[in-house]
C-alpha cells in the first residue's frame, strides 16, 4: 500500500447498484423509432457511496460505512461497439433516514469523516449539519443539497452545483472537469485526457482528495493528486475503481 499509516475513515452516504447491460444495435425497432439492443452481457458494480468506499480502500484506507439498506439500481444499456449509452433505467425506493433507523455513530477514533450525499433521503439536512459540526475529525462533504455548512469541513462540488448554493462558501473545492479544480480562487489544472465516461469520477476525486490530505496535511497539496485520480477514472467506461497500478501512477 502507498502509505506507511493505514488511515481510518468513517464514510456516510447513499449507495446503489450500477448495472451495465451491453449489446449491439443493428437495426431500429419497427414498432417505434428506437434502436433494438441485442443482449450480450451484464456487469454489476457498486455505486455512489459504495464506489467512494472502494476507491478509498484502493489507497489502503480502512473504511467503515453507514449507508442505506434499501436497494437503488441504475441500469444502463450500452451499445458495446461504440460504448454509447442508449438508455438508463433507475429503480429507486424512498430511503429511510439515518435518524429513523437510529444509527449510532461509532465512538472510535477516525482520521476523517467523509459524507457522500446524493440527496436520496438517507442523510437529512439537519443530520448533515449535525455530523459536520459535531465531528472531532476533518470532514469532507460531497452533497447534492443546496444548503451546505459554511465551515468545519471541505466541500467537494462541481461547477454547476456550486451556482445553486443558497449562500456564499469559502470552503468549496469546485471541480471543473478537464479544467481541473478551484479552491480559494486558485485553479489547479487538470490533465487533458480522452474522456470515455464521467460516471463516478467525482467519487474518485473525493477519495484521492481525502487520502492525500491525510498524508500531507494540506488541501492545496491534495487537490493536484485528486485531479490525477479523476483523469484516470474518466478514461475508463462505467463505474471505475482505481487499481494498484493507478495508485502508483497517481503517487509518482
Amino acid at each position: 500500500m502507498p502509505q506507511q499509516k493505514q488511515f481510518k475513515v468513517l464514510l456516510i452516504g447513499d449507495s446503489c447498484t450500477d448495472e451495465y447491460v451491453y449489446g449491439t444495435c443493428e437495426r431500429l425497432n419497427p414498432e417505434a423509432p428506437v434502436p433494438i439492443l441485442k443482449y450480450g452481457r451484464k456487469e454489476v458494480k457498486k455505486g455512489m457511496a459504495w464506489n467512494v468506499r472502494e476507491n478509498l480502500m484502493a489507497f489502503g484506507m480502512d473504511v467503515y460505512i453507514l449507508t442505506n439498506q434499501e436497494k437503488i439500481v441504475k441500469t444502463r444499456y450500452i451499445d458495446e461497439r461504440y460504448n454509447q449509452q442508449i438508455l438508463r433505467v433507475d429503480e429507486e425506493k424512498t430511503l429511510k433516514s439515518m435518524e429513523s433507523l437510529e444509527y449510532e455513530m461509532p465512538k472510535e477514533k477516525y482520521d476523517a469523516v467523509v459524507i457522500s450525499d446524493y440527496d436520496k433521503g438517507f442523510i437529512t439536512q439537519s443530520k448533515l449539519f449535525e455530523i459536520v459540526f459535531n465531528s472531532r475529525f476533518p470532514v469532507f462533504v460531497d452533497s447534492k443539497k443546496t444548503n451546505l455548512p459554511e465551515s468545519n469541513c471541505f466541500i467537494k462540488i462541481n461547477e454547476a452545483e456550486s451556482k445553486l448554493l443558497k449562500s456564499k462558501h469559502d470552503n468549496l473545492i469546485i471541480t471543473k472537469g478537464s479544467g481541473g479544480a478551484e479552491f480559494e480562487g486558485v485553479t489547479y489544472p487538470g490533465k487533458k485526457v480522452n474522456v470515455f465516461d464521467v460516471v463516478g469520477a467525482g467519487d474518485t476525486f473525493l477519495s484521492a482528495l481525502v487520502y492525500f490530505y491525510l498524508k500531507y496535511g494540506r488541501i492545496e497539496e491534495a487537490i493536484p493528486y485528486a485531479n490525477k485520480a479523476a483523469a484516470i477514472a474518466v478514461q475508463n467506461f462505467g463505474t471505475y475503481v482505481l487499481t494498484e497500478k493507478d495508485v502508483k501512477e497517481i503517487c509518482d
